[in-house]
Order: C-alpha cells, then sequence, then structure tokens
C-alpha cells in the first residue's frame, strides 16, 4: 500500500511540515494493541544509549503496552509492569531502561528528589517517561515525545516528535 511519505519501511509514519519545511510531526494509526507493541519493539531496537522518551496520553491510552514492546526491542527479558508505585523500574537489556511513571509526582522537583536528572543523564540507559507532562520543566529540550490518544473505535493514533525518528524515516 502506497503512503503519501513514501516511505515503505515503516508505511505508517508521515511528515508534516511547518512553514520552513522542517519536520514537525510523524503520527502512526494502530489498530490493536499488538500494533503498539509491535512500534515500541522497533523503537526499542533504534534506539541509542542517552534517549529520554516522554509518553503522554490518559489512562488506558497504551503508553504501558508501548513500553512492555520498546523493553522487549532493547532485549529485556523480564516482565515488564507499569511503575506506578515503585514511580521507576529498571530493566537490563543491551541499554539500561529506566521504566518512569511521573503520575504520582507534584512536578520536576518531585523528580529531582528522586535523582530523576540523574536518570535521564544516563548515556548507558534509555528513559521511558510515562504521565511525563507532569515533569515537563524537567525535561530538555530536544527529548522525544510520544502523544497516544484513543480514537473512538477503539484505535490509537501516536503523535511522535523528536530525533528518535528520523532513523525510521529515512
Amino acid at each position: 500500500m502506497a503512503h503519501p511519505s513514501g516511505n515503505s519501511r515503516h508505511p505508517g509514519l508521515y511528515r508534516r511540515y511547518g512553514a520552513q519545511g522542517e519536520t514537525a510531526l510523524r503520527q502512526v494509526q494502530l489498530r490493536n494493541p499488538e500494533d503498539t507493541f509491535a512500534l515500541g519493539e522497533t523503537l526499542g531496537r533504534a534506539v541509542s544509549g542517552g534517549t529520554v522518551i516522554a509518553l503522554r496520553g490518559g489512562l488506558g491510552a497504551g503508553k504501558t503496552t508501548f513500553a512492555k514492546g520498546f523493553a522487549r526491542g532493547l532485549g529485556v527479558t523480564d516482565e515488564v509492569t507499569s511503575p506506578t508505585y515503585t514511580i521507576v523500574s529498571e530493566y537490563v537489556g543491551r541499554l539500561r531502561l529506566h521504566h518512569i511513571d511521573a503520575y504520582r509526582l507534584s512536578g520536576a522537583e518531585d523528580f529531582d528528589s528522586i535523582g530523576g536528572e540523574d536518570l535521564i543523564e544516563d548515556l548507558g540507559g534509555v528513559c521511558l517517561i510515562e504521565w511525563s507532562e507532569r515533569i515537563a520543566p524537567a525535561l530538555q529540550p530536544g527529548t522525544t515525545v510520544i502523544d497516544i490518544a484513543v480514537e473512538t473505535d477503539g484505535s490509537r493514533v501516536l503523535r511522535l516528535e523528536g530525533p528518535l525518528f528520523e532513523a525510521l524515516l529515512q
């Protein structure tokens, strides 16, 4: 199936251009949890150390499903669960995965108090932050953002912004 982006490797990704011609957004339509997991796995394989991914989306949007696939792509063999009550779960694959749930944090200061700055500066690891909007001031410019929206038919639309996705579009 042809896609407007001309991208045959990942036909669900497309580019939207701003007034200056730069890429502003990539969007992926996912039909089911398996698609969400698979995209996470693809990105987990492509990611390099020091990457910070800010996940956004409401309850049940698929953030943890994405995280499970992402961890698999990193080679993590442990079961990945939502870190809502622990706040930070760490896993080891080809890179360390710092899976953070900021839902219970009251802001950037809380994030800093749990060592968040050290986690996002770990060049041998990757940070995947659910509910990242709660700690937005603690995130560096250029952080990769994945916003997950649930459609009326139950499918998901992921809006992807940031440097991680350029490799997928080439």
